[in-house]
């Protein structure tokens, strides 16, 4: 398995641990996730960060609980679905994004969609700079979705599938 984490910035030396900038509401006994760590997502979700860093979007795919019509509803012959509001395809198409592959071995599996996190500093194995992002996912097994919003797909919440919302305090109408 790889460990990558994606950033906008093309320079980093070491990552150190820090807090998250915008933190989450957490369950109790889980507040420390909003503490200093290093993040890493595995090469199975990595999908999930092909984006510009404030770009909102709601990721979904199959559990092993999903019924299979579900399953065949949402996703098709698809692993995942990616969906991005109209307005972000432009820079899915320009931005060039950061992959940093970090040493698994200084990670700790967070057991929630693919995260990793880290305490200590690491120091990054390789870069690897990626562009037209939007051509990224079906090499993946992903389709990527492009709707007029975001705030349309609340309702994936209620269904058998896993959907991970991120940024989405940048969509339009979210609120």
């Amino acid at each position: 398995m790889r460990l990558f984490h994606f950033s906008d910035d093309p320079d980093i030396a070491v990552f150190e641990p820090r807090p998250v900038r915008n933190p989450s509401i957490r369950p109790v006994g889980l507040e420390w996730l909003n503490g200093p760590l290093v993040w890493a997502i595995d090469d199975d979700h990595d999908f999930m960060y092909l984006f510009p860093r404030d770009c909102p979007r709601i990721l979904i795919w199959a559990t092993p609980e999903t019924l299979e019509t579900e399953r065949r509803q949402w996703l098709g012959e698809w692993r995942a679905a990616a969906y991005v509001e109209r307005h972000w395809l432009e820079r899915l198409e320009a931005e060039t994004i950061h992959r940093y592959e970090m040493p698994a071995e200084q990670f700790e599996d967070l057991r929630d969609a693919g995260m990793w996190l880290a305490r200590r500093r690491v120091v990054s194995i390789e870069r690897t700079a990626i562009s037209r992002l939007d051509q990224e996912f079906a090499p993946r097994r992903v389709e990527l979705r492009v709707v007029d919003s975001l705030r349309l797909l609340k309702n994936l919440w209620n269904t058998g599938l896993h959907v991970s919302g991120i940024r989405l305090r940048n969509a339009r109408d979210w609120a």
